[in-house]
């Protein structure tokens, strides 16, 4: 018996001592594995068909938050088949590189063209102000939310520093 451990095969030990032909059933188990995927497509792909299955990817990897807030950027295409994504730091990128085989061959298959490549680039994202004291985070909530004033002075609350 062949048992699919990860994404691999393994031999049953009880079948290896029994003289039974293991290497044939891990041919025929892997080989049932594989998809017709022709690897010398060259269709052209859009920065819609992208943004559209790299969303797709995300939403499989709902499970790995981390993998996905380093994945939440949409990946510019430039020069033909190239995909430039710009992340925030090295932590996401470490994140992307234990990935990235898998990433790059479901693009590649599902936008048919095996000539996508996916460069990392560690940049500034644009964000807002960080806000550090109590009172700053009181005034953006109360910009947010203005009922927050009204309870404010209802219950006499003071945030000074």
């Amino acid at each position: 018996m062949i048992r699919k451990v990860g994404s691999s095969y393994t031999p049953s030990i009880k079948d290896a001592l029994s003289g039974n032909n293991v290497e044939n059933k891990v041919q025929e188990v892997g080989q049932s594995n594989f998809s017709s995927y022709n690897e010398n497509l060259f269709e052209p792909i859009t920065q819609e068909q992208v943004n559209e299955k790299w969303k797709e990817f995300v939403e499989k990897m709902a499970d790995r938050p981390s993998l996905c807030s380093a994945l939440s950027n949409v990946p510019e295409l430039t020069n033909g088949n190239k995909l430039l994504l710009t992340i925030g730091n090295s932590v996401q990128e470490e994140d992307i590189r234990l990935i990235k085989p898998e990433l790059i061959s479901w693009l590649r298959k599902e936008l048919r063209n095996s000539g996508i490549e996916l460069i990392t680039s560690i940049g500034k994202i644009a964000s807002g102000r960080t806000i550090f004291s109590d009172s700053e985070k009181l005034q953006m909530m109360m910009q947010k939310n203005p009922d927050l004033h009204e309870l404010k002075q209802k219950f006499n609350l003071d945030f000074s520093e």
